[in-house]
């Protein structure tokens, strides 16, 4: 089905250790497995053509027939929607973008009846989407919108980068389900991206490892073996003794002034709708000084409703009895006043997350919650960014552009990031989207080591259970149309 012969790209910047060569035969149904930054993206680009070569040969058993027509590939970002950065701040909320904004049949277009059609709206719930904007589908229905659309274009060939992550444990278990039964049919052939070794399916015939810019041999799935490197355990999370370091977090204050109020967050009969649809109805909530909690719940359930509202991103707040950090929302508080309080990340931030600065400079961009480096931090401020990234194991790609590192690199950026001011309320929704297993350990200890400070509170969003932190004390689970 392909060739890859001996293939150099163009550009130095991708290129890997050793020329590139193997063969996918027609009934093959292959996994690139590698830690983040190891090069798989980079090597499928190369082999679809989108990095030209400079040495080497692709061939395709298709050919004359063009490559878009027969391969389908669903990259890391692709799969949440369009990267805009207005989409991440205001689109959701705005009722005059909202009316600007496609809605999902129009998208899909016309949609033929048949064994396929049905078995993808039954398993991701497509019927319920039709008549919704895509600027209002969650982040988990994105992403099933996303492999709807694809598989709705029988390509013969389906490369999907993390088709897992951002979906919710019966979900997964329902695509796998659904995936093996179209490699078993024939005419599609199927090529995950997998940073989580465990995460083969048993459809998967062969295994191809790509590690630290060099492609491995493919094997055979059974015959494939993954060993997760050995990380340091972080004792203490706390700034160097370097004065500059530690005299910046008890000057600067950037955390802001404590508040005698042992109530973080309270909510008090909040409802969310969007015309005749319900997000939140009449919830209750009240989070304390100190607490660590676990948002769970289904895809579409609100989780990343609920999360605008504590970060002030939704206007419909305003409407809500909601307290932050003892102000009541309305009451006079600037977005940045509760902002510089709060540590966050996201799938939408990192979808939305744009800006080709350097690694060191898009750190350094969350002391003042911008998207982008519009203040020249100070040495001692960038003391910290560099001590932040090192904890994350990322002081490598310092001077590295942001948009030319891997997507797992890039969450692992956007970890430090939430992490720089010290704050005192940490949201962290799916905070492990395609991290390799290593990754995830080390973000894991971060995220136990950090809470054990005195004051921290957590809200933490995730599908896998064994990504929680040991520190969890409490947990709220959302239930969909409720």
């Amino acid at each position: 089905m392909i060739l890859m012969k001996n293939a150099v790209p163009r550009n130095p910047d991708f290129r890997f250790r050793e020329p590139v060569s193997f063969v996918i035969k027609h009934d093959e149904h292959i996994a690139f497995v590698g830690s983040n930054g190891g090069g798989k993206s980079i090597l499928v680009r190369m082999m679809i053509g989108h990095y030209p070569l400079k040495e080497g040969n692709v061939f395709y058993e298709f050919t004359p027939s063009p490559v878009y027509e027969n391969v389908k590939f669903i990259a890391f970002r692709d799969s949440y929607g369009p990267a805009d950065s207005s989409y991440y701040l205001q689109q959701r909320w705005n009722s005059q973008d909202r009316e600007e904004s496609p809605l999902v049949e129009d998208v899909l277009g016309p949609v033929s009846k048949d064994h396929l059609t049905d078995k993808l709206f039954d398993l991701f719930d497509v019927g319920n989407m039709l008549g919704k904007q895509l600027v209002l589908l969650s982040s988990g229905e994105m992403r099933k919108f996303q492999l709807t659309k694809a598989l709705l274009k029988r390509p013969r060939i389906l490369i999907i980068d993390n088709p897992f992550i951002g979906l919710d444990a019966m979900t997964r278990d329902q695509l796998s389900d659904l995936l093996d039964e179209l490699s078993g049919i024939g005419g599609i052939q199927i090529m995950l991206l997998l940073s989580k070794a465990d995460e083969i399916p048993g459809f998967i015939t062969h295994v191809i490892p790509v590690e630290h810019m060099f492609c491995g041999k493919k094997v055979e799935r059974d015959e494939f073996y993954y060993i997760i490197p050995e990380i340091p355990v972080i004792q203490e999370l706390c700034p160097p003794k370097d004065t500059s370091v530690s005299d910046f977090y008890t000057q600067d204050k950037i955390a802001g002034d404590k508040k005698d109020d042992d109530i973080v967050i309270d909510l008090h009969n909040v409802s969310i709708r969007y015309g005749e649809r319900t997000i939140l109805n009449s919830l209750n909530w009240q989070v304390k000084r100190g607490e660590k909690w676990a948002l769970l719940g289904e895809n579409g359930s609100g989780k990343s409703t609920l999360l605008s509202l504590v970060c002030a991103d939704n206007p419909q707040s305003y409407a809500c009895d909601i307290s932050l950090f003892g102000f009541r929302r309305g009451s006079g508080e600037s977005i940045w006043d509760i902002k510089k309080r709060i540590g966050y990340v996201s799938p939408e931030m990192h979808r939305a997350y744009s800006e080709d600065l350097p690694v060191i400079d898009i750190v350094a961009s969350g002391l003042h919650d911008s998207v982008g480096l519009y203040v020249r931090p100070k040495p001692e401020q960038y003391a910290v960014c560099e001590w932040w990234m090192t904890v994350f194991g990322i002081s490598h790609l310092k001077e590295r552009r942001f948009l030319q590192i891997s997507d797992g690199e890039q969450r692992m950026v956007l970890l430090a990031r939430a992490f720089v001011k010290n704050p005192e309320l940490l949201i962290l929704d799916e905070p492990m989207h395609g991290l390799d297993s290593s990754n995830r350990l080390l973000v894991r200890t971060v995220i136990d080591t950090f809470c054990r400070c005195p004051d921290k509170t957590l809200i933490m969003v995730t599908h896998y259970m064994q990504d929680l932190p040991e520190c969890i004390t409490d947990t709220l689970t959302l239930v969909k149309g409720k």
